[in-house]
């Protein structure tokens, strides 16, 4: 038998070299995977070469998407160039307690109330339970967050920030957890030094209401961009929600530009609102027993043309017709009406149809099976207005709600697209004046585009008025910390239009 040669002294040096190389790399990874548990625990910042891209999300996390992959192609600068990756590194933190939320309200202010509660548990170091949604205000809509939002993305998008989970741990569920209600407006030093100490004496906190309890201004930069993160990049909907929204804004897209008149003229907003301009006796003595049926409602008497001419009431449909065709709208429009059952049914529509005659509603673009699921359902339906408003040419609301508001701000978030911010009290006056004809329409015209320059989502910062935060401009509204990204884009596409 040949025996073999041995190596070259060369050969041997190299092959230990290469040991020495391997030791060395397999300790840098150990050294510093440990570096960065560590810097977690102990609150640390990350060490800089690992450290997040510079976002206007603030700091980490989410997916490539934001409320609806179809119709956010504005936004993809925003989330997908500047966000981490589709699934962030987990952050390792010891949780003070969980934290419990029941939403109130519609679609919108949960939606708000969900992003603002992500805030307070990720500042607290909580851990965070799937929310519950109102299944009790006048929609008595039983839709879970799970038929609304894709949960599986909503817990991973954020898993570097918060832990979020999809129920109590078995030791806690008998338990009855320590409810209460934070106070409205509240700043990030209120959670710290009264709310955190709860957390940590009874281990499972539990917010009754969740509706407006972080201030619009004053907090920490890193937490107002935590919100726009959890609104635009976490709160994705569910896939069949997407499914139809995509469906939706492709057939009306087929055929043209289009506008969304988000039409608020449903019973519950006149009978709690107490806005009856327009309506019968027999309609106004109606909206009134409803006011009064619910308890949790504490305003009763209502005067309901003083609250029309301080320009707290939405336009009524008639109203609406006359400011769209002061604003120039031609009337070939296409008209998408975002809103629940219009008060008073079709008849109450005459007006905007006659002078507006491609009016479009969901049911047009649906058929019957595709929107059985959703009967009922008005959170879902809600849902896919909202999925459309965003992608719409133009949004008007006639009321300045919480979706008015909501929309306002992603559309801001998207490249500052346009939304027409009615004037409401000064544009009562002017109808007024029209209708007594101490105006023409050519004066009338005119002083309606005069009225609603400036109004509509230029770059701006938000109103802050110290101890009055409902006179104040809304956080979702205008998120300013947010929309760096936007109004650079917006600046790149005004240099190339001249």
């Amino acid at each position: 038998m040949a025996r073999h040669k041995s190596s070259p002294p060369a050969i041997r040096r190299r092959g230990v070299g290469m040991l020495r190389w391997a030791v060395r790399v397999a300790s840098s990874i150990v050294l510093w995977t440990a570096l960065l548990h560590l810097s977690s625990l102990l609150g640390l910042p990350r060490p800089p070469l690992l450290a997040a891209r510079p976002s206007c999300l603030g700091g980490g996390g989410g997916s490539n998407s934001s409320a609806s992959s179809a119709v956010t192609v504005a936004a993809a600068d925003e989330v997908g160039r500047l966000a981490p990756p589709a699934v962030p590194r987990r952050r390792v933190y010891k949780s003070n307690g969980y934290l419990l939320i029941s939403c109130n309200g519609g679609l919108n202010q949960m939606r708000a109330a969900i992003c603002d509660m992500v805030t307070v548990a990720r500042y607290m170091n909580l851990t965070m339970v799937v929310p519950e949604l109102d299944k009790q205000s006048f929609w008595a809509d039983p839709s879970d967050f799970g038929d609304i939002f894709d949960v599986n993305h909503f817990i991973n998008s954020l898993q570097d920030e918060v832990k979020i989970i999809r129920e109590l741990p078995q030791k806690f569920s008998r338990k009855v957890p320590f409810s209460m209600q934070p106070i409205s407006w509240s700043s990030e030093k209120y959670y710290l030094r009264q709310i955190l100490p709860l957390v940590r004496k009874h281990k499972v906190v539990r917010f009754s209401r969740t509706d407006s309890r972080l201030a619009n201004n004053g907090l920490p930069l890193k937490l107002q961009k935590l919100r726009c993160r959890v609104n635009y990049n976490a709160l994705q909907f569910a896939p069949s929600i997407e499914a139809l929204g995509k469906k939706m804004i492709s057939a009306l897209r087929k055929t043209g530009s289009f506008i969304v008149l988000h039409l608020r003229y449903e019973m519950d907003m006149l009978a709690f609102s107490g806005c009856t301009h327009g309506c019968s006796d027999e309609e106004t003595a109606e909206l009134t027993r409803m006011r009064y049926a619910y308890p949790w409602w504490k305003e009763k008497e209502i005067d309901s043309e003083k609250k029309r001419l301080e320009g707290l009431c939405p336009l009524t449909p008639g109203e609406t017709t006359l400011v769209l065709k002061a604003l120039g709208f031609p009337r070939d429009t296409r008209i998408y009406i975002a809103s629940g059952e219009i008060y008073g049914g079709e008849k109450r529509l005459t007006e905007l149809k006659t002078e507006f005659p491609n009016i479009i509603r969901k049911e047009m673009l649906l058929s019957a099976d595709e929107l059985r699921p959703f009967q009922k359902h008005s959170t879902q339906m809600a849902a896919l207005d909202y999925l459309v408003s965003i992608a719409s040419d133009v949004f008007i609301p006639s009321n300045d709600g919480n979706m008015a508001k909501v929309v306002e701000g992603h559309r801001r978030f998207m490249g500052f697209h346009k939304t027409i911010q009615l004037d409401r009290k000064k544009l009562v006056e002017l109808i007024d004046l029209l209708e007594d004809q101490e105006l023409s329409w050519d004066e009338f015209s005119t002083a309606v585009k005069e009225l609603h320059e400036g109004r509509m989502s230029e770059p701006t910062r938000r109103k802050a008025i110290a101890g009055q935060p409902k006179e104040e401009d809304y956080f979702y509204a205008n998120p300013h910390e947010c929309l760096g990204a936007a109004r650079k884009r917006r600046e790149k596409l005004k240099h190339t239009e001249i």
